[in-house]
């Protein structure tokens, strides 16, 4: 079990036997591990301290500890980045890359949140369907209806665009559609604008189930 399942794990554990909401646990958490002297990572962040320190000359806890020590940092995702950027000197890809595993670690940000708050969800999966195909069904009205059964769906991208964008559920789905030598097809989605965590593994396993049913149609 990685360190952010067990984690997950635990705040599920603590809801159940407080009735807190995820976020009221999970704040609780963070503050009884900060409390034993030692940080308590969350999350893990995207990159590995071997990767952060060659480049920033820092690695996660030493920028955790310098950023917990700059009173704006509860300021959100833009303010913390541009402290990063401004004040230590760090380019802008790297100063994003810090406040976002900072946000990660600490807990503010959860796995797969977005600065606005809101959740993405991602699947792939190559299969059997020709992109031209798939394509025509998805940016047609009555097709797209067969595609997603028992969902209101709205075409939100032009129909000559490389990847279809569709409103459904809670959010919009990106789908790419990148044709492979063999006929098949490899199909991407990206579910965004999911308002909450709980979202991501519902959506993540309808897209898993919609990608099978679509191979094997």
């Amino acid at each position: 079990m990685t360190k952010q399942e067990a984690f997950k794990h635990r705040i599920r554990a603590r809801m159940e036997k407080t009735g807190e909401r995820y976020g009221a646990a999970r704040r609780v958490l963070i503050e009884q591990s900060n409390r034993g002297g030692r940080r308590a990572w969350v999350a893990e962040p995207d990159m590995s301290d071997d990767s952060l320190r060659a480049a920033t000359g820092r690695g996660w806890d030493e920028w955790c500890d310098i950023i917990d020590a700059w009173p704006g940092n509860r300021d959100g995702h833009t303010a913390i980045a541009t402290y990063v950027r401004d004040e230590l000197g760090v380019d802008g890809w790297w100063a994003q890359t810090v406040t976002v595993g900072y946000e990660r670690i600490t807990g503010l940000r959860l796995p797969y949140q977005q600065p606005d708050g809101t959740f993405s969800a991602g699947k792939s999966r190559t299969v059997a369907a020709a992109a031209a195909d798939l394509k025509a069904m998805l940016i047609d009205a009555t097709d797209r209806a067969d595609l997603f059964p028992g969902f209101e769906t709205e075409l939100r991208s032009r129909p000559a665009s490389k990847v279809v964008r569709i409103a459904i559920g809670p959010g919009t789905a990106q789908i790419a559609l990148d044709a492979l030598p063999d006929g098949r097809t490899k199909v991407s989605v990206v579910h965004d604008k999911l308002p909450s965590f709980d979202e991501v593994e519902q959506w993540k396993i309808y897209w898993s189930e919609w990608l099978e049913a679509i191979d094997e149609s």
